[in-house]
């Protein structure tokens, strides 16, 4: 895929490509194939070329009010996400409520460490940032000496370093394409207003990842805590994965 837009004078982007012609394939979906991306340098990220060409149609504009949108988290393979996964599962990296507290996982079951895992991170195999068309960003001018970046709840809410760009983004996001998958609504993700999803692209992916390949993928993987995640598996599918 080629980059593909034009801007109307109205200031909203116009496809030119026809998305229903996008064939990923299943190493592509599941994030165990880097061939359907490409590398921005300024920023440096990655994602699909279209997804590239909004971000920095979206940036351009941010700019102009003032922002410096930054892509802190894009593309993001299979085994970066299983790591993530089974230091979660094991105890080796820290676990959270969906109200943002430390969770004692030493007396539960496995179903319910693979349950507490899925508020903040996905299944390896059915993130969307495997897509490449996903970015989870913040405004760097609003960012302090020294600050690290958190991406929580609280930098974005009233009073949060990082509100303003969220307001701005409230009204802007949908002109180029791209929404925010994670809300109060969608289902059993914790909200996550920071993560951007391209449409287009991202629509199509979801339809195409089906609870078969992921079941595949799950089966062949090394992942802590399998035969709870595969037991759960349907339930996964619809309430973490099918999010429009």
């Amino acid at each position: 895929m080629v980059g593909s837009f034009f801007k109307v004078s109205e200031g909203v982007l116009k496809l030119k490509t026809d998305f229903s012609e996008i064939n990923m394939n299943a190493l592509e979906l599941t994030g165990q194939s880097r061939t359907h991306i490409i590398q921005c340098e300024h920023p440096e990220f990655e994602a699909q070329p279209d997804v590239v060409d909004a971000f920095l149609q979206m940036r351009k504009a941010a700019k102009e009010s003032g922002f410096d949108l930054y892509p802190v988290s894009a593309f993001r393979d299979f085994e970066r996400q299983l790591c993530i996964w089974n230091l979660k599962f094991n105890g080796q990296r820290p676990l959270y409520s969906a109200e943002g507290n430390p969770i004692d996982i030493s007396g539960l079951a496995d179903i319910e460490i693979v349950k507490q895992i899925l508020i903040w991170s996905a299944l390896p195999g059915a993130s969307r940032h495997h897509w490449g068309t996903d970015i989870d960003v913040a405004d760097l001018n609003a960012v302090p000496e020294n600050y690290s970046i958190r991406l929580s709840i609280e930098e974005t809410c009233e009073g949060g370093i990082f509100f303003p760009l969220h307001c701005w983004l409230d009204k802007n996001i949908h002109q180029f394409g791209f929404f925010r998958p994670y809300t109060d609504s969608q289902k059993g993700v914790s909200p996550e207003p920071w993560h951007l999803s391209f449409a287009p692209a991202a629509k199509m992916a979801m339809v195409k990842l089906d609870i078969d390949l992921l079941r595949s993928t799950i089966q062949n993987c090394q992942i802590s805590g399998k035969a709870a995640i595969l037991d759960l598996l349907g339930y996964i599918y619809d309430e973490y994965v099918l999010i429009e």
